[in-house]
């Protein structure tokens, strides 16, 4: 699989309910999300400035899409968790199942931020990135066309300490509508 296989099949409107543990607060956490996934032009200006934020030349842009989210957690449950990134993956071109990912708004901080996505011989999406002061480890993979997991480590900046440890499961909504 490459980076736009993974894409394609990761496009859609997914629900999501992740178990979250915050080892520094010892706390649990359950969360259940909307996450809508759309492709975005590779020419659309956000991409394109993106990229040029981090002085990529826009043309090496593959699959960019958008990701919006909208979750209630059981810690917060007056607070809607909700937002939006782009997302550009830029492969390498000699190892096409390694590559960045370029996000305007980070996962474990919202800043922009550049990761290094690999994708195994299963299947297996690994995204690191680091942050200002922390680095996010994902791992996403597919169980079926419309099911599938994402683990999610946050450590600390210099990666030797577990902050945040989460799993989700996502189900694709099959209903075309869009929620009001």
């Amino acid at each position: 699989m490459d980076i736009t296989k993974f894409v394609q099949l990761s496009l859609g409107r997914w629900r999501s309910q992740r178990s979250a543990h915050h080892l520094a607060f010892a706390h649990f956490e359950q969360v259940i999300s909307t996450i809508d996934i759309v492709p975005v032009a590779s020419d659309d200006p956000e991409v394109v400035a993106l990229c040029k934020s981090y002085e990529i030349a826009p043309e090496l842009a593959t699959v960019p899409f958008r990701m919006t989210w909208e979750g209630e957690s059981d810690w917060e449950e007056e607070e809607i968790s909700q937002g939006t990134t782009i997302l550009v993956p830029i492969p390498d071109p000699n190892e096409p199942q390694k590559g960045k990912l370029l996000r305007d708004r980070g996962y474990a901080e919202t800043i922009p931020s550049v990761g290094n996505y690999q994708i195994n011989e299963e299947g297996v999406f690994s995204l690191l990135t680091p942050y200002d002061r922390a680095m996010a480890e994902e791992k996403i993979w597919f169980c079926g066309d419309n099911v599938r997991f994402r683990v999610s480590l946050i450590k600390t900046s210099a990666g030797s300490g577990v902050v945040t440890a989460s799993f989700s499961s996502e189900i694709r909504s099959l209903n075309k509508e869009k929620k009001s």
